[in-house]
């Protein structure tokens, strides 16, 4: 069996302040950052992950977060400097990092192009003032668009820009206003997404009063459309993107592809010889994970046969073009015809397009994709 793609992830937890909807595994830091310990403890992590690669040559990198733009670009470099000693990168490789407005300024961005970053996720959520304060963020307007003037003038050709819409008090006015500015920046990618309220976050156990259902619905529609016009393509739920600029990193998780994962929280799925697929995931506190007495990883699971149909759909029927039919067996080790009764249902549903060639959800699977990767279960 060919092992499919990989990337790698890497986590840095730490941010200046906890935003109230955030449910990532990110902790405010009261008295510095333990930059040269942390980064010493994901060279240990990646040296036992090593096994898992298999001698595949990355295909991406993504420094993730908790906000990874609190670290120096000495830091981030000593890792990349780590991992390309370690494995093979592919020679068009894309490293991507979070960044958040109000973290940085244009001397950084310059150092973390110059230390062989090339992609740029910044952080915006929103270019409105009263919104960007309700979310609890710490940079504001100016900073949000300054951010982006920054990173062009660093040389940075392929910006994602995060922007969120349902927000508190929120009217379509105003979302597609975010829109406007957003598609006036001209990114290269949008992840534009509606805030939901997760659990363990201060705006589940406090609600804020969101749109109604009525207002989300025109929101999207509208929105969709605006970027549309603008030339940015949505190739997965909530990403959109000029052509050719999709998020390699991003496609390879939707495509069923392995990823190792290392830092405090992170997640990896890896693909063994023998076809077996393992998901992994490491100690979730920093203090637990920089403790030397404490083990980086802190469990693991082989994903049983009958759940690998429903694992792989949940991913690749995200996208808007789905997967070749093809990858199935390819990345699971089973034959498609093995799931070919559930996939001529959904198709009767009106939820699949034929799926012979192509794992595509039509335009009403994508809008009730629950009711579609349910009929996997």
């Amino acid at each position: 069996m060919q092992l499919p793609p990989l990337s790698a992830y890497v986590h840095i937890p730490w941010c200046v302040r906890k935003c109230p909807y955030c449910d990532f595994n990110s902790h405010v830091s009261d008295s510095g950052l333990p930059e040269q310990e942390y980064v010493a403890a994901l060279i240990a992590d990646l040296e036992q992950d090593l096994p898992l690669v298999g001698g595949r040559k990355l295909r991406s990198i993504f420094f993730g977060g908790g906000t990874p733009s609190l670290f120096s670009a000495a830091s981030l470099g000593r890792i990349l400097e780590a991992m390309a000693a370690r494995l093979h990168f592919a020679d068009d490789i894309e490293i991507t990092l979070e960044a958040n407005p109000g973290t940085f300024e244009q001397a950084k961005f310059a150092d973390y192009r110059s230390a062989g970053i090339n992609r740029l996720s910044i952080g915006i959520q929103s270019f409105n003032p009263e919104h960007l304060k309700a979310l609890g963020r710490i940079h504001d307007d100016r900073e949000a668009l300054g951010a982006v003037e920054m990173a062009r003038r660093a040389g940075f050709d392929n910006l994602n820009l995060d922007l969120m819409h349902g927000l508190p008090g929120q009217s379509v006015e105003q979302a597609l206003a975010d829109i406007e500015q957003a598609v006036a920046l001209a990114p290269e990618h949008l992840s534009w997404y509606q805030l939901t309220l997760e659990p363990n976050t201060v705006f589940y156990n406090k609600p804020p009063t969101l749109p109604v259902e009525d207002i989300l619905w025109t929101i999207q529609e509208d929105g969709q459309q605006r970027l549309a016009e603008a030339g940015l393509v949505q190739y997965e739920i909530s990403a959109y993107a000029q052509p050719g600029r999709q998020a390699r990193h991003n496609l390879n998780y939707w495509q069923y592809g392995d990823f190792i994962g290392i830092g405090a929280g992170a997640h990896g799925k890896t693909t063994h010889a023998d076809g077996r697929v393992e998901r992994n995931w490491k100690t979730r506190l920093p203090k637990d994970y920089l403790d030397p007495a404490k083990p980086f990883r802190a469990g693991d699971k082989m994903i049983e046969p009958d759940d690998l149909p429903f694992d792989f759909l949940m991913n690749a029927l995200r996208l808007s073009d789905g997967v070749p039919a093809t990858y199935y067996q390819a990345r699971t080790g089973q034959s498609l015809d093995s799931i070919a009764p559930l996939l001529d249902r959904a198709v009767e549903r009106g939820l699949l397009e034929p799926w012979q060639q192509q794992l595509r959800p039509t335009e009403r699977g994508r809008l009730f994709l629950n009711d579609l990767l349910e009929m996997f279960l």
